[in-house]
């Protein structure tokens, strides 16, 4: 069928543009003269738009319709890549930012991923949707790694060059709003395959109106909870802020850090894989689980490392194994909720994460001008990280999606 395909190409296409402009985001941003104390507070309102932004469109979007969801996602990425090239006033930033698609970690944002991944579920069997989830994962690393690479690679080439900093950053803003146009376009021409038919009787209600929830809402709203804390957590360690750590510590570059970047990316797609066959053994929320504890004690240690090559050894061992939670826990959130529910169930979660990684940021930034407090974020990441861990095991080990109930 080919609706799959097109929705691997989607995807690659999107976190291409993601990890191009994730490494230079913080740079661009101080180049054109804002502190990091501001670069932190647009980097959560860019988080919290996107937020908001989901919500309102995965809620609705397997009553309007998959197709029209993803082509007017794809208009906001037009809109924040052009917006962002047009001021520099930090107001009218902050506006654009928050409206507009842009990820500061170079990592889905936006209503794109639970749409994707409720059509994609849709197209196949119980027993392959794990599969298809972590391939579908792997493209997505595999993309953002290559844009990684290609917008330190392109930036630190034109700077050699004698191009001006600030006018090298623009350039991959080009490049990110021409990739919405693209996504705008291959969006139309999947086919109705992609929706569901829902029957509105079944939505009566305004809980049920607003968030598309019916007989899914209570899972959906333990699973979420859980879900903020962990993003949360994972705000304060976004591409962009990591990048920064790195150069305020290491005094590492533009190509060092589009290197190091490409790497995590491409192991974390390696990760994603090795989900497929440790799910089938261990059981979705366990894989979840013993993957995700040890990846964050491998986090906390980096900033204990003396050297720039030592720190990222162990960041690029966190990454190994840090993502093969990731399609285990999209694949059981798609397997625990109803097929006409599983836009709305994959928009709740996703924007809850959203919100939980927008407030942390801020409060990173602040850090990071503080010496003494430049490596807090790391260490904060990594313990709530483990306490999401405990509790997301505790609370769910009994919840069995389908294929394991058999």
């Amino acid at each position: 069928m080919r609706d799959i395909p097109f929705l691997f190409c989607t995807r690659s296409i999107r976190l291409f543009a993601f990890g191009l402009v994730s490494v230079i985001l913080v740079f661009f941003l101080t180049e054109r003269g804002f502190s990091t104390t501001q670069v932190g507070w647009l980097l959560t309102l860019t988080l919290l738009g996107d937020a908001v932004i989901s919500l309102l469109l995965t809620t609705r979007a397997d009553r309007w319709g998959r197709r029209r969801t993803l082509a007017i996602s794809g208009c906001l990425m037009v809109l924040a890549g052009l917006a962002v090239l047009a001021t520099g006033n930090f107001w009218l930033l902050a506006l654009a930012m928050t409206i507009g698609v842009i990820s500061p970690a170079g990592n889905e944002v936006g209503p794109f991923l639970a749409v994707e991944q409720a059509a994609l579920a849709h197209l196949v069997e119980d027993h392959r949707r794990t599969h298809y989830v972590a391939w579908y994962n792997v493209a997505g690393f595999s993309a953002t790694a290559l844009g990684a690479l290609t917008g330190g690679a392109l930036s630190g080439w034109w700077q050699h060059h004698h191009v001006p900093p600030l006018l090298s950053y623009e350039r991959l803003f080009w490049f990110y709003a021409g990739a919405g146009v693209v996504l705008i376009v291959l969006s139309m021409q999947l086919s109705r395959a992609v929706e569901v038919e829902t029957t509105p009787a079944k939505f009566r209600g305004f809980v049920a109106q607003w968030t598309g929830l019916h007989e899914s809402r209570p899972v959906v709203l333990r699973l979420s909870s859980l879900f903020a804390l962990d993003a949360f957590a994972g705000g304060f360690i976004v591409q962009s802020i990591l990048a920064y750590w790195f150069y305020l510590k290491f005094g590492a570059t533009n190509l060092e850090l589009g290197g190091l970047f490409f790497a995590t990316n491409i192991l974390s797609g390696i990760s994603a894989l090795v989900a497929i066959p440790l799910s089938k053994r261990l059981g979705l929320v366990n894989t979840m689980v013993f993957t995700h504890l040890p990846s964050n004690v491998l986090l906390m240690a980096v900033p204990l490392m003396p050297t720039f090559h030592l720190a990222v050894g162990f960041l690029l061992m966190r990454h190994l194994i840090s993502q093969m939670d990731v399609p285990a826990r999209q694949s059981y959130v798609m397997a625990v909720v109803p097929a006409s529910e599983r836009s709305a169930a994959n928009g709740i979660t996703a924007t809850v994460r959203s919100l939980g990684s927008g407030l942390a940021p801020s409060l990173a930034g602040m850090m990071l001008t503080t010496a003494a407090l430049a490596s807090a974020p790391i260490y904060l990441a990594g313990g709530l990280k483990i306490i999401y861990d405990l509790a997301l095991y505790r609370g769910f080990r009994q919840v069995k999606p389908p294929e394991e109930a058999k």
